[in-house]
């Protein structure tokens, strides 16, 4: 926990910051290497230096004190480190000195401090945490992406991760996204005295340049020629400058990116720029429970699935699952599968309108669940519930063999789950494709409506008509839901998604019947006069009342527990006693103390809300006091 680190905004792992420092320094940022040292005129952030070539611990104690007199408290000191090469572990190296004399009442109370994060070793209690051989692990992806996920599930949440040597305006994205908050200028620097022109794009040998790809105020005035006729280092001066100003201008972009929620976005893009960034990212995604705990539940923006890799985003892995596991159809007979459309929600659409009438008085007797990539299979009840009224992708009429398969497997894997009599496809092209596989590898008979266009009155006319046999032939119920069991049954799929096996809690009829009141998307569920959740259309889920919060006490998921006080606003993590290890940000979620019920959002993951120190836990919607 910190007392000088608090984050003020998150986007999955990537986090805007700010260390409460003489002056603050806002992070993501960049730190200039070569002035860490220096005490004559001390920035935020000081390096203390090496254990190595010191005699005592008295001599090392009066360097820190002294560096404090100069600094002044409001200065961050990293705490002097003893340094070993990354691929050296800590238990190799027996008793590893480490600077305690001075913790305790000596450094806790004089200010911020950062220690060195040592692979293998326990962290100390600092603000700051320095990785360690950072800058060596250039190329190498999966040691990289195992040792950063490593340090960041050894200290708490609300502290600074800083990489040094490292930081490249092509990488500075990935970097941030995976969950760094600090770096610095070294390797720009680096660069600058060895001719490379640094770009977010990659970089350029000064010799190859015919122009600068730049309008930095330092590149509008000069030239590459004319730079190349500079001594070495008027030369090295230059490119400092552009290489430095490149690189504060990828990471305030990748800072209004988190800001906007629209950084996995950038980096799925930024990643071609090297091969080992393509590489994070993908093995990345195959950390699943490292980025799905930080990822919130629905974002305001709209999801781009552009890319390949947004298969694997966590968003879209998170939605299949949820439907797999959580997910229980209506008790129909008849399921018709139809192919996704470019308006969302799909039933707002042109298609899909006509495929509503086309069904006409039959719809009640089937249940409509959509192919699409990719989310997979979206059931109708859940077309508005984030991401699958929130995403946007290129449609060219062309699937690669990729999407077929993670589109059928999701077929496969629901009606592998859920057993119908009957199973209709208005469907053709690459979704026939993939109905063709999910039949072909469970055995099971799938009837096809259409040929060519799905909206021509031909194709129409053949959905209606083989629906209409289904429901005429003697072998079939005729099971059905009426306008208020659809409407009870479309609540309730949100609220299994949203809440698992605890919203069975909301829909008890123990103390009273339900109802579905309003018009959609506007749903309210009701119990009597009492109304326990509203449908919230923005992100299709549901906003509970005080009431429903508490049915779904009894089941003590997505909630959080708080000291012996009584809210007033926003809860604060240092208030928080308890919390669901499930709660991901922007979950609905339950507050329980000895004063006050409530009602809110989450603003951080349960596991962080119980390690932090600073910053909101939960936005609170409505309180009752007990």
């Amino acid at each position: 926990m910190t007392r000088y680190f608090e984050i003020e905004q998150r986007d999955g792992a990537a986090r805007i910051g700010k260390l409460l420092l003489s002056p603050e320094l806002h992070t993501p940022c960049i730190l200039n290497a070569a002035e860490l040292g220096k005490l004559e005129n001390p920035g935020s952030v000081v390096d203390a230096g090496s254990f190595w070539g010191v005699k005592s611990d008295a001599e090392l104690e009066t360097h820190v004190k002294q560096i404090w007199e100069k600094a002044g408290k409001g200065t961050l000191i990293i705490l002097p480190h003893q340094a070993y090469p990354p691929s050296i572990l800590a238990e190799s190296l027996g008793k590893v000195q480490k600077f305690t004399d001075l913790k305790g009442e000596n450094v806790e109370d004089a200010g911020p401090t950062g220690s060195l994060l040592k692979i293998g070793g326990k962290p100390e209690k600092t603000d700051l945490y320095v990785m360690e051989g950072a800058g060596t692990l250039e190329n190498n992806a999966r040691r990289f992406l195992e040792i950063i996920i490593e340090f960041r599930n050894q200290i708490s949440p609300d502290t600074a991760l800083y990489a040094p040597n490292l930081a490249l305006p092509e990488n500075i994205a990935m970097l941030v996204y995976l969950g760094v908050d600090v770096l610095d200028d070294t390797r720009a620097e680096i660069a600058a005295y060895s001719d490379i022109y640094l770009t977010a794009a990659g970089n350029f040998y000064l010799d190859s340049l015919t122009e600068f790809p730049c309008r930095c105020r330092v590149c509008a005035e000069s030239t590459p020629e004319e730079l190349r006729k500079l001594p070495k280092i008027e030369r090295a001066k230059f490119l400092s400058a552009h290489n430095k100003n490149a690189l504060e201008s990828e990471l305030s972009l990748v800072r209004e990116r988190i800001r906007a929620g629209t950084l996995r976005e950038y980096v799925e893009g930024q990643c071609r720029v090297r091969p080992w960034l393509t590489a994070l990212l993908r093995l990345g995604d195959f950390e699943y429970s490292y980025l799905e705990e930080r990822v919130p539940a629905f974002r305001q923006n709209q999801l781009l699935a552009d890319t390949s890799e947004a298969l694997s985003r966590v968003e879209v892995v998170r939605f299949a699952q949820r439907i797999q596991e959580r997910y229980t159809p209506p008790d129909l007979e008849v399921l018709v599968l139809l192919p996704c459309a470019a308006r969302k929600p799909y039933s707002t659409s042109q298609s899909h309108q006509k495929f509503i009438l086309a069904l006409g008085k039959y719809r009640k007797f089937v249940h409509e669940v959509i192919l699409t990539s990719p989310l997979g299979i979206v059931p109708r009840e859940l077309e508005l519930t984030y991401p699958a009224a929130h995403y946007d992708t290129a449609v060219t009429g062309h699937w690669d063999e990729e999407e077929k398969a993670w589109v059928s497997g999701c077929l496969e894997a629901y009606l592998s789950k859920h057993s119908y009599k009957a199973i209709i496809a208005h469907v053709e092209g690459a979704y026939r494709e993939i109905c063709e596989r999910a039949a072909g590898n469970l055995g099971i008979e799938i009837t096809y409506t259409a040929t060519g266009s799905l909206v021509s009155m031909e194709a129409l006319s053949n959905l209606k008509k083989t629906v209409e046999s289904i429901y005429t032939s003697e072998s079939f119920s005729r099971k059905s839901l009426n306008a208020e069991e659809n409407k009870k049954n479309f609540v309730r799929a949100i609220a299994e998604y949203q809440f698992g096996e605890s919203a069975a809690f909301l829909f008890s009829e123990e103390t009273g019947k339900l109802a579905v009141k309003g018009r959609f998307p506007k749903y309210q569920l009701f119990s009597g006069k009492k109304q326990l959740a509203t449908l919230v259309p923005q992100y299709g889920m549901l906003a509970l009342s005080l009431e429903g919060a508490e049915r779904m006490l009894k089941s003590e998921k997505y909630l959080v527990k708080i000291d012996d006080f009584l809210p007033r606003g926003s809860i604060l993590a240092p208030g928080v006693t308890e919390a669901d290890p499930g709660i991901r940000p922007n979950d609905e979620v339950i507050v329980l103390g000895k004063k006050a019920l409530c009602v809110g959002r989450a603003m951080m993951s349960g596991e962080e809300m119980v390690k932090s120190s600073r910053g909101v836990a939960v936005d609170v919607r409505h309180i009752k006091k007990l």
